[in-house]
């Protein structure tokens, strides 16, 4: 009978509430009455219809207050105080109905524990239905046993909302403060660090959720580090300043982002050298649909410039990137004009007249193919692309008097052993070999820095996809290791570098200690909830597979070529001096590769390559291969 009431519809429910109310209060009426008179016996001192009076009078301020239309089931603890007030409210109608119908026998500190009785037993009434409700409520099978860490304010709320649903069961809290530790909050005992794997072992964790938005990046990216040997999925709340509403949800957990990948905290930006080649200019982003280029256009608008110029081939790329910023722009109610602009960047002409246009002070120039078997099984396009692009670029912004040009390149141009980086470095060279040309007024600047977590081409989301195919995570060889950042960190690093060039300087970015792609894999797997599956654990989950280095791909990179660097006055910005070609050298060598790239000659290509480029050794079974493709 009672496992029925669950499948009522809401108005029956309510009218069951509401009749339990109208008999509840009568009663309470009563009970206040004999326990202040010591006389449990009908009172014969006023009429019968006294009794009704209190339910009369409370049914439209309950109604009004809401108490007949929350779902008893996912009532909330911050719903005493309705209740409270409402019957609050109740009363004193009563008292005043008294008054006014001349009513006598109600002794006055009755009307006290009426009042107190009242409040006590609808809070009671709702909240032992919920609990009757939650309790005949199917459960779902895969329901998950999550760990909160933090016992705070966000934690407890968190608990609040997750036993509201069918998916998860809080089973504790983990926190650092020792006067938590041991406490009972909700019916869940909050544990310290040192207990948390015993928990997880125990009570099947399957989850654990970092209730802490009011810690620093640098503590949360520490607790990420405590939990990944525990092989279990981690979700992260936002900070304060996201949870804006003061509730706290399922929903704003989020998994654990790149930079807790990494397990370090970017370094703060300095703020005037963001600004100094933005605000109040016109500012063009060539690639400016790209991972690099839409963050770079992020950046660059809160900056304040007074026009963005979005250049892109990507329609689509363009159209989105285009759609955000304008969303961003009315937001926070600034005046920025946004140009989108569709075009490629082999195209001088267009991009001169573009420039002119639009009166463009700063160029950062991230168009470029950067996914390396690709370029290797492209070669003609990669260098089109890459290093002529990079060429028109340049030339168009001298022609349209641009101030300041800052290349984004990458740390694959130095020494390369593919065809992407030695095209990288060409654009270095005739960024370079302008620089040298005293009747040029552009000033020219190059960023070059490692991989970026979370990009396009980068093998976060790869592994996050292979992780949720239940694997296997493929890796390409054991040893391999990379420089990596995050996308903003990288973003920020690249405009504030621009802002030191003199001209024609390399700038490269210190991108901490390089880390190896098998324990970035392993890492993910963790914190995703797996176990790897190896040699020493046969019964993981996931495996961890190497394919075998690709087309023109090396172990570790490199980012400076010689050894000649200086510092700057940025702590994670130094300057590289590095040979480069004459204008009449670079001149030579473009003739050279334009005949080549007209005859889709790849050896010829590779060979002018090599002649430019310092340390440019291509693997030649794999050349000899390419050749017959490009």
């Amino acid at each position: 009978m009672i496992r029925r009431l669950s499948y009522l519809s809401r108005a029956t429910k309510s009218l069951i509430i509401l009749a339990a109310d109208f008999v509840l209060l009568p009663l309470a009426l009563w009970v206040a009455i004999a326990l202040r008179l010591d006389d449990w016996r009908y009172p014969v001192h006023f009429s019968w219809w006294v009794f009704l009076l209190p339910s009369i009078i409370a049914a439209p301020i309950f109604i009004r207050f809401g108490l007949y239309r929350a779902v008893i089931r996912y009532i909330e603890d911050k719903a005493v105080l309705t209740i409270a007030t409402a019957v609050s409210l109740a009363v004193i109608a009563f008292v005043a109905a008294i008054q006014f119908f001349q009513i006598t026998g109600i002794p006055r500190g009755s009307l006290v524990i009426f009042w107190l009785l009242a409040t006590a037993i609808i809070i009671a009434s709702r909240f032992g239905a919920r609990s009757i409700l939650r309790q005949l409520a199917p459960l779902s099978q895969n329901r998950k046993n999550v760990l909160i860490y933090g016992a705070g304010s966000a934690g407890r709320q968190l608990a609040v909302a997750l036993r509201t649903g069918q998916e998860y069961e809080p089973v504790g809290y983990v926190d650092d403060s020792l006067q938590q530790q041991g406490l009972q909050i909700g019916g869940l005992k909050v544990i310290s660090n040192a207990q948390m794997l015993q928990w997880v072992e125990s009570k099947k964790v399957d989850q654990i959720l970092l209730a802490i938005p009011s810690a620093s990046r640098s503590r949360q990216i520490e607790i990420v580090n405590q939990l990944e040997p525990l092989a279990v999925e981690v979700r992260i709340l936002p900070g304060m300043a996201d949870l804006v509403s003061g509730e706290v949800r399922l929903a704003d957990a989020r998994e654990v982002g790149v930079d807790e990948l990494l397990g370090r905290e970017p370094v703060p930006p300095n703020k005037e050298l963001l600004a100094r080649n933005i605000a109040s200019q016109v500012v063009m982003v060539t690639g400016a649909g790209g991972s690099i280029g839409s963050e770079l256009c992020r950046q660059i608008i809160k900056n304040q410039p007074v026009a963005l110029v979005l250049y892109e081939l990507s329609e689509f790329a363009l159209y989105s990137i285009e759609q955000e910023l304008s969303q961003i722009i009315r937001e926070q109610g600034v005046q920025i004009a946004i140009h989108p602009v569709l075009g490629s960047v082999q195209n001088g002409m267009r991009l001169a007249a573009i420039m002119a246009r639009y009166h463009v002070q700063t160029v950062y120039h991230a168009a470029a193919y950067k996914h390396v078997p690709l370029v290797e099984f492209n070669i003609t396009e990669g260098i089109l692309n890459n290093a002529f692009g990079t060429r028109s670029a340049a030339a168009a912004a001298i022609e349209a008097g641009v101030e300041s040009f800052v290349l984004i390149s990458t740390d694959k141009a130095v020494r390369p052993t593919n065809i992407m980086g030695a095209s990288k470095r060409m654009a270095e060279l005739a960024l370079q070999a302008y620089a040298l040309d005293s009747s040029v007024k552009t000033r020219f600047s190059m960023v070059r820095f490692g991989n970026v977590l979370g990009s396009s081409g980068s093998v976060v989301p790869l592994f996050r996809k292979q992780i949720a195919a239940g694997g296997p995570v493929k890796v390409t060889h054991p040893e391999i290791n990379r420089f990596f950042m995050t996308i903003p960190e990288a973003s920020q690093l690249v405009i504030q570098a621009g802002a030191m060039g003199g001209n024609g300087e390399v700038f490269v970015l210190d991108m901490g200690s390089p880390v190896r792609i098998v324990d970035l894999a392993r890492r993910m797997v963790h914190l995703s909830g797996y176990t790897v599956r190896d040699e020493k654990n046969l019964n993981g989950d996931i495996a961890i597979e190497f394919s075998g280095l690709r087309p023109g791909e090396k172990l570790y990179e490199e980012l400076l070529i010689g050894d000649n660097v200086s510092g700057t006055e940025h702590p994670r910005i130094m300057k590289a001096n590095e040979g480069c070609l004459t204008l009449d050298e670079l001149e030579q060598s473009i003739a050279d590769l334009s005949v080549a790239c007209v005859s889709n000659d790849s050896r010829k290509i590779i060979d002018v390559l090599q002649r430019c480029v310092s340390g440019f050794k291509p693997d030649h079974d794999v050349r000899d291969h390419l050749c017959e493709f490009s």
